[in-house]
């Protein structure tokens, strides 16, 4: 488990590199919140111990749901978009756009990868995006705008990314994780930004 970015009240890991990428969010606050599920063990539950109790795990879509029941069994509630009906009966709650993880942490509906693709966003500055499959790192090493052949609804996708234009963040994860090549922050709202401009250029 690799230490990415240590904020004031939390710090960011990487658990594995996948696909997709699992993170861990140790914060002061809320305690632990996995990003994506990794397979289950003892060993790895431990090593998330370390850094904070464990109590959510959080799927940006369904492509990171794995031994959730045995997640659920070691005491964490399966969070996730409401509209990932493919995952709905491993789920403890099903949120909408309107409810919030913590005071600090909200959610960022993302469709169109999945039906349900949904981010999460550390509102605390300096601001950091947990995109999961909704955007992929180009040749630049930032998060872009790339279709894929099994796109639930491309056009979904373009909504949700260009509303990332008005938040600001510094730091932006997503299901793709390449250590040395992925380029995640600071300055990750200005280089989507930048893409985002290129593409109605």
């Amino acid at each position: 488990m690799e230490s990415l970015v240590r904020l004031r009240d939390r710090e960011i890991f990487l658990v594995e590199v996948g696909p997709p990428a699992v993170y861990y969010i140790a914060d002061a606050h809320a305690g632990g919140v996995l990003v994506n599920a990794p397979a289950y063990s003892q060993a790895t539950m431990s090593r998330l111990q370390e850094a904070a109790v464990l109590r959510f795990v959080f799927l940006p879509s369904r492509f990171g749901a794995r031994d959730l029941a045995a997640w659920r069994q070691a005491g964490a509630e399966v969070l996730a978009y409401r509209e990932e009906a493919e995952i709905a009966d491993a789920v403890d709650v099903a949120f909408d756009n309107r409810q919030k993880l913590t005071r600090t942490m909200d959610f960022v509906p993302m469709g169109g990868r999945t039906r349900g693709t949904c981010g999460l966003r550390l509102k605390n500055l300096p601001g950091v995006l947990f995109l999961g499959p909704a955007l992929t790192p180009g040749r630049s090493g930032w998060p872009e705008l790339i279709a894929q052949p099994d796109d639930d609804s491309y056009e979904n996708r373009l909504l949700g990314v260009f509303g990332l234009r008005d938040i600001p963040f510094e730091y932006v994860f997503t299901d793709t994780f390449v250590p040395g090549e992925t380029a995640f922050g600071p300055g990750a709202d200005r280089a989507i930004r930048a893409h985002l401009d290129s593409l109605l250029a």
